[in-house]
């Protein structure tokens, strides 16, 4: 019979460049000794460890409650950490975060939760924290502490999707600031991989445009000074801005009116004011006007 519980991965990000620049031996120990500060730091939260896997850690925890306390304190203890280090040693920690119901088979452990926590770490950048939406019930925000929406992803192997939170953990901080931090070194980037992507394609009646990851931002409004123009009363002058962060596609709503994101399959619409959301796969932005509306001016996107 399963059993209820929260699962965690965490992954270093530039633990590869790290083995070119100072060889096996050095570099293993700086992977290992990370490795198992992490796993201390989780057993002190109250989790265990389920085990290693070369760099990184897959561990579960009772509630959520502990999991999202644990993987919030390891990113600010590391940070502290890695801040007097040669850059060769900063490796970020990136993590997911999935409650569900799992297996227990002779130690190890297996189900949804696990196969979601693995893909949302794969997903997430240096220094960030995904979690799905159950791994989040009962866990209070705060001033230190917030949860955005990157809305519904699909993950392999799962017919419905996921709907997505990034945990923001660094305090009196904005998202801005947590993504100009995590782009600072081109390695951590490169290692990561463009994982959602790196080219979205935008159609509005007859005129379609497609932006490279190094052609963004992507401003859209009004007028004929913004990339792509959608010429409506109901969007602002500049409506929004499509951003590369950390190989995500990020859409920022900065208008007076709001953006709907529609994505195919993914339940209710997302309703965005001033806010942002993660775009993948294929679906529709409505600006300034539900989809509710016949003649909304809606913009199809993919991202490939």
């Amino acid at each position: 019979m399963g059993v209820q519980t929260t699962v965690v991965f965490t992954d270093l990000i530039g633990s590869t460049a790290a083995f070119e620049a100072l060889g096996n031996v050095p570099a293993t120990k700086a992977v290992t000794e990370l490795t198992e500060w992490i796993g201390a730091g989780f057993v002190e939260h109250g989790g265990r460890i389920v085990k290693t896997l070369g760099d990184g850690v897959l561990a579960v925890f009772p509630d959520n409650t502990q999991a999202i306390d644990a993987v919030v304190e390891m990113q600010r203890s590391h940070q502290k950490r890695i801040a007097p280090m040669p850059s060769v040693l900063r490796m970020p920690i990136r993590a997911g975060v999935a409650s569900g119901e799992v297996e227990i088979v002779a130690g190890d452990c297996y189900g949804d939760a696990v196969n979601i926590a693995s893909r949302l770490c794969d997903l997430s950048g240096p220094h960030e924290i995904w979690a799905n939406s159950v791994a989040l019930t009962g866990v209070t925000e705060g001033s230190a502490m917030r949860f955005r929406m990157l809305g519904p992803i699909h993950i392999r192997g799962r017919a419905e999707p996921c709907t997505v939170y990034q945990v923001e953990w660094k305090e009196d901080e904005s998202s801005a600031f947590l993504t100009m931090q995590a782009e600072l070194d081109p390695l951590q980037v490169a290692a990561r991989g463009d994982v959602l992507g790196g080219q979205i394609e935008l159609t509005w009646k007859d005129s379609t445009k497609s932006f490279r990851a190094y052609e963004m931002p992507v401003h859209i409004g009004r007028v004929r000074h913004v990339e792509f123009m959608v010429n409506d009363p109901r969007v602002s002058r500049t409506h929004a801005r499509i951003d590369w962060r950390n190989g995500s596609v990020i859409f920022v709503d900065v208008s007076s009116y709001g953006s709907w994101i529609r994505f195919p399959g993914g339940g209710a619409d997302i309703l965005l004011r001033r806010e942002e959301c993660v775009l993948h796969g294929s679906g529709q932005i409505s600006l300034g006007a539900s989809f509710a509306e016949p003649d909304a001016p809606s913009i199809a996107f993919s991202v490939s």
